[in-house]
């Protein structure tokens, strides 16, 4: 038992700096998160170069996170750094959305697959408020590339057959994305039928 006050000692030490290291990637990944929600808000308002300098600060925000877990790498995977990775991946995702380009790769994004997949789902079911806009605008066609875009990213979400444990939730997140690509399904339908039907108008009526 003489050991023991060193052992309680040691713990405490080793402890304290598990704690410290826990408060810093909390701190860098509320930051995340908060940029992430700015860059995907400005996506909504088509200001795209103003998200694309959210992102890039949403990046720099995901290395000091795992710059400060390297030594703790039990907490990289812990639930509030996983949801702070899935914003990063909605709104990188989003992006490249919006603007056609490759999708962003988890290991571009230095974050973990699971948490990339659920964003991914998540930056698909943001399409839909995309879809809609370009409805009210006219933009017909490039409502249904969006939803084109969605279904696609559904579909191969689908393929993934594994364990929630595994796919942190997956499963459930695509359940959501599959109603929501087809309501905006729905919608685009409509908007595209009345459209025809206003054009072929003036023919009946000639």
């Amino acid at each position: 038992m003489e050991n023991l006050q060193q052992m309680i000692g040691d713990a405490r030490t080793n402890l304290d700096e598990t704690y410290r290291t826990r408060e810093v990637a909390l701190m860098h990944g509320r930051a995340l998160t908060r940029t992430c929600a700015n860059a995907i808000r400005a996506m909504h308002r088509g200001e795209l170069a103003e998200a694309r300098e959210a992102i890039s600060g949403a990046r720099a925000e995901a290395r000091q996170v795992a710059e400060a877990l390297a030594s703790h790498p039990g907490l990289f995977f812990a639930g509030y750094v996983q949801d702070a990775h899935k914003e990063l991946a909605e709104a990188a995702v989003l992006l490249a959305l919006l603007e056609g380009a490759p999708l962003p790769t988890p290991v571009a994004l230095g974050i973990e697959t699971a948490a990339y997949l659920n964003g991914l789902a998540e930056a698909a079911s943001e399409g839909r408020r995309h879809a809609l806009d370009c409805l009210r605008r006219g933009e017909a066609a490039r409502a249904e590339m969006m939803l084109a875009a969605m279904d696609d990213i559904l579909s191969a979400l689908m393929t993934l057959d594994y364990p929630d444990a595994v796919t942190g939730g997956l499963r459930r997140t695509c359940d959501s994305l599959r109603g929501v690509v087809e309501r905006t399904r729905g919608d685009v339908t409509m908007a595209v039928l009345q459209k025809r039907l206003l054009s072929a108008l003036p023919n009946a009526g000639g």
